[in-house]
């Protein structure tokens, strides 16, 4: 069954972009978007790390662009009832359509889906299994970090602050990790006590498909276009953090 929430923020969003409003649109307890006629100008969410916590570059807006976009994606998905509340322009000078952010966010759902297509990962704490059945394991650096830091009580998204890596990164990791039978698979926290499992190898089918988060009625053909030269930056930015 369609998951009745979705596309909830999107919809929100596009609505703003189409009546050229300004002001904060809030995500239930997650975080918040800021509107500058219809633009988003920033995102924030209590779930992914602040541009503060990500590594300075050569860009001095690239840990900007990446702990917005970070926080964009977490909010498309939350299930949470958005709320606007109009007011002065916030956020940053950047400005990026709905499209671009919905792009952005089947693009890296899709990703993850083809690493492991099980999601619980992504909110469980990482335990590293106790034993390698394989007689050779490549990682990559970030894997490595992950399993150095993991302590069996944090989330990907508690070690993406403490590694200061972007949320998605570390999904990524994570779900490769698992694709790997490197971690232990157990329900997230609050859900029973059963016990944990060494995740099988991948399942040879194709990845889940990926869900349309844009309700009925909202067409992307009305919105403003996507920004391409941004995303190819962003990319471009992810993979030398990997």
């Amino acid at each position: 069954m369609a998951d009745a929430n979705a596309g909830r923020v999107a919809g929100a969003l596009a609505s703003l972009e189409r009546e050229k409003a300004t002001g904060l649109l809030r995500v239930g307890a997650d975080g918040a978007f800021h509107v500058d006629r219809g633009a988003v100008t920033l995102a924030e969410s209590r779930h992914a790390p602040g541009p503060g916590d990500l590594p300075d570059g050569p860009d001095p807006e690239l840990a900007a662009l990446l702990a917005m976009f970070d926080a964009a994606c977490l909010l498309l998905a939350s299930r949470a009832e958005p709320e606007f509340t109009e007011g002065p322009p916030g956020g940053g000078p950047r400005r990026v359509t709905v499209a671009t952010l919905v792009h952005e966010q089947r693009r890296r759902r899709a990703l993850l889906d083809a690493a492991w297509p099980d999601g619980s990962v992504d909110v469980a704490p990482v335990v590293p299994v106790r034993r390698v059945t394989r007689q050779r394991v490549i990682l990559t650096g970030l894997q490595a970090e992950i399993l150095l830091n993991a302590d069996g009580r944090r989330t990907p998204p508690q070690l993406a602050r403490e590694l200061g890596r972007t949320v998605f990164a570390c999904l990524l990791a994570v779900r490769g990790l698992a694709a790997a039978s490197l971690l232990r698979i157990g329900p997230p926290d609050g859900f029973g006590a059963a016990p944990v499992r060494e995740a099988p190898a991948a399942p040879a089918a194709p990845a889940a498909p990926v869900r349309d988060d844009v309700p009925a009625g909202w067409a992307p053909a009305d919105w403003a276009p996507t920004d391409h030269d941004l995303l190819v930056r962003l990319h471009a930015a992810l993979v030398e953090l990997r």
